[in-house]
């Protein structure tokens, strides 16, 4: 666990590095909303996000890759079902859509995450 806590600042410096927070306007957003970056520290938000071990899932170099096999299963997943349920009833062409759209969506948020995973993990 020693090598992890090392590696967590320089995530946190790649973030501010990227811009990430500006671009994605969360760092405006909470500022709008009366949440400083102090103010989130004091909280105990970045204990929480640790706590519930998100700083050292995008510290493992496995994080990325494992996205990534989830989104291509996600987006493999929809089609496939698709393909192999029959479409006698109306429920059974509501359970398809579902499938499809839930697979798409899980699928385009896994691959987005993995990208993301492996662009902070990148060093500068």
């Amino acid at each position: 666990m020693q090598g992890t806590t090392g590696s967590k600042p320089k995530l946190l410096a790649r973030v501010e590095q990227l811009r990430l927070l500006s671009k994605a306007g969360l760092l405006s957003a909470a500022e709008k909303s009366g949440l400083s970056l102090s103010a989130i520290e004091r909280l105990g938000l970045l204990s929480k996000v640790e706590e519930l071990g998100v700083l050292s899932a995008a510290t493992n170099p496995g994080t990325a890759t494992g996205l990534l096999n989830i989104s291509l299963i996600l987006l493999v997943l929809g089609p496939a079902f698709v393909f192999l349920v029959p479409q006698d009833y109306p429920w059974e062409i509501g359970l398809q859509v579902s499938v499809a759209l839930l697979s798409i969506v899980g699928g385009s948020a896994a691959f987005a995450a993995s990208n993301l995973v492996s662009t902070l993990q990148k060093s500068s």
